[in-house]
């Protein structure tokens, strides 16, 4: 094929794709002219997610009349000279690429009025090619209309996610910019209902409680400027909110930084902010962090990509260590006395881990849940642990715990001696979709464990129990997590799921991003029992929940929820449905440290041995651990 040279056009369009890969990028870098215009007050308009519409109109200084056609050229702008000016810059942008690279994609209407004009102009571009320029009365700002965007290169419309997924990225970089300017009033409207709006009152506060919600405002701390570390480093500022350890996300995308205004994605500065929560977090567990980092406009280098989304430091060490003192004074300042949080704060609190480390302690900066002393007291009412006193046939036994009158597996037990009877009875009502069962029933699926006889429980967390061939240790919250995946999934599949009408006619506030997510998964929610409805701007209202969260509070298992279908994929979790299902019944398992009755106990482990995978709980962790009896005999030294 013969070398040839692109026409204009068709080279316009391709370098659109750099700039222009969504709608959320196009109101990226109209906001940013915006910004740098001056403006106080920003309004965006966005209809069909972005793809038929989106209207910027701001109050900045405007543009002059004659210069209007030349701001649609490539590589014009006002905001540079010389490439000097590259490594000084006090402006967001500076390619002058934007304008071009939009209005090469879409049809493009600019109104604008400079603030020492009396009229204003408009520009009418379709795919690149300027249709009019006229004379029009406008207020003082500009005014940007893009239509139809990608209408000539069909072909990137396809790479389009959903609407849904499109406009949860513009509310998310609205925020953005908002939490960077609290000075400037924005304003979002999707498809004519309010998504955002902030007060531009100036306060950083005002804009959080908007942008993440109360909830997670109440634990976040300040985090203030330090001094340099050395006198030869130049001064950098690190101020923001960050929130304390108790509560905290599976993923690092809630940890938002600027750099002289400019949202950037930084790994090293990233790992700054966690590496200040060293041992205060779980394992693969983050902080909810805004951060605006206040570096000299000489030592940081921004033309590093198209979307001016990463930059270097001259002296990245520094801000590295910056971003990881402030993070830290700002956390431990603030902790006040340390406090041990056990499994049970985690799994009852929004913010418990996905998949484990249940067991660890942390050090918390606001009151947490419950607070213990250093050593748990442990003088507390438990069933009797029976008496061994005479021996007891197998068939008495089986009938004693429920078991299969087919099956002689206890026959392996010489001295088996039955327990007493527990005096304690079980708190959870017969009709508890959760409950664990009690006394006799012939199970219907087949047996994928040996018969096992609980023995007891250890750390009210790990049930101990006996086999034919050794002794197993159950993790008591993994293996009902277990159970309840398996019957809610079926139930679910055959579409026989059962709801709890909920009483307390409470709402709860919901931060936009959060809104738009729960827009996008309501369906979904739907057909597995969830009857919400909206009650406001991004408020809403529980109405009903599937009968096994009967128990549960509904308005924390939807933050649960959002959190779970917000986050990342997850190894071997396909859909939102597998979230979902996950989540819930992780929510109503029985928790570690709850302490259960001997009937409870060998319910539970009697359902486990009719589970098709009893061996891992839903999210992979491991269910059971088997100590042989040729394992005991070795270790007790009797081999």
């Amino acid at each position: 094929m013969p070398i040839r040279v692109l026409s204009e056009t068709i080279a316009a369009q391709i370098a659109a794709g750099e700039v222009v890969e969504r709608p959320a990028s196009v109101v990226k870098e109209l906001l940013e002219n915006s910004l740098d215009a001056g403006a106080t007050s920003i309004n965006i308009e966005i209809r069909g997610a972005g793809s038929r519409l989106i209207r910027i109109s701001d109050n900045g200084h405007g543009i002059p009349s004659d210069e209007i056609p030349l701001a649609l050229e490539r590589h014009a702008t006002s905001k540079i000279s010389t490439l000097d000016d590259i490594y000084n810059l006090h402006t967001l942008g500076f390619r002058g690429e934007a304008l071009h690279s939009i209005a090469s994609v879409s049809r493009l209407t600019l109104t604008s009025r400079h603030q020492k004009e009396s009229v204003g102009a408009r520009i009418l571009v379709e795919g690149g090619k300027v249709l009019e320029v006229r004379p029009v009365g406008a207020p003082i700002g500009t005014i940007i209309e893009v239509a139809e965007l990608f209408f000539n290169v069909p072909a990137r419309r396809k790479f389009l996610k959903s609407d849904a997924t499109e406009r949860r990225h513009v509310i998310a970089l609205v925020s953005q910019y908002a939490m960077a300017y609290p000075q400037v009033r924005f304003q979002l409207t999707l498809d004519g209902r309010e998504a955002f709006h902030s007060t531009g009152s100036g306060n950083l506060t005002d804009v959080l409680v908007q942008a993440l919600g109360l909830e997670t405002f109440r634990e976040m701390v300040e985090v203030t400027p330090l001094p340099p570390t050395r006198p030869d480093l130049p001064p950098i500022e690190v101020f923001g909110f960050t929130t304390t350890p108790a509560l905290h996300r599976a993923n690092r995308t809630q940890i938002t930084l600027f750099v002289n205004g400019r949202a950037i994605n930084d790994q090293r500065l990233t790992f700054a902010v966690v590496q200040a929560y060293h041992t205060l977090l779980p394992a693969s567990r983050y902080p909810v962090s805004v951060l605006l980092i206040q570096v000299p406009p000489e030592d940081v280098d921004v033309n590093v990509h198209p979307t001016k989304a990463e930059v270097r430091f001259r002296h990245p060490e520094a801000v590295f260590t910056a971003v990881q003192r402030g993070v830290r004074r700002a956390v431990i300042s603030q902790a006040g006395t340390a406090a041990i949080y056990y499994s049970d704060d985690y799994e009852d609190s929004p913010s418990y881990p996905a998949d484990g480390d249940v067991q660890q302690n942390r050090a918390a900066s606001l009151p947490p849940p419950r607070q213990y002393p250093a050593q748990m007291d442990f003088d507390f009412d438990t069933p009797a642990p029976g008496r061994y006193s005479q021996q007891r046939p197998a068939d008495e036994v089986e009938s004693d715990y429920g078991v299969d009158t087919d099956s002689d597996a206890y026959a392996f037990y010489p001295h088996y001696e039955a327990p007493t009877p527990p005096t304690m009875r079980s708190t959870v009502q017969p009709d508890d979709p959760t409950a664990i069962p009690d006394g006799a029933s012939r199970p219907k699926k087949p047996r994928t464990l040996p018969i096992l006889r609980v023995v007891g429980q250890i750390s009210a967390s790990y049930i101990v129990a006996e086999g034919p061939v050794g002794m197993y240790l159950i993790d008591q919250h993994a293996a009902h997590e277990r159970i309840l995946f398996e019957q809610f999934f079926e139930q679910y599949q055959a579409r026989e799921l059962t709801t709890q009408q909920v009483l307390d006619g409470g709402s709860v506030s919901l931060n936009p991003t959060e809104a738009q997510l729960l827009e996008e998964i309501q369906p979904v929610l739907a057909t597995m029992g969830f009857e919400i409805e909206a009650f406001g701007v991004n408020t809403y209202r529980v109405r009903s929940v599937p009968a096994i969260l009967a128990d549960q509070d509904p308005h924390q298992v939807l933050h649960l929820l959002l959190q779970d279908s917000e986050s990342g994929k997850i190894p071997g979790v396909q859909t939102i449905e597998d979230k979902i299902l996950r989540r819930v019944c992780k929510a109503a398992a029985v928790k570690a440290g709850q302490i259960l009755s001997h009937t409870e106990m060998q319910g539970l482990i009697q359902q486990l041995e009719r589970c098709e995978n009893p061996h891992t709980c839903p999210h992979g962790r491991p269910i059971m651990i088997h100590l042989s009896n040729r394992q005991l005999d070795k270790e007790f030294g009797r081999t």
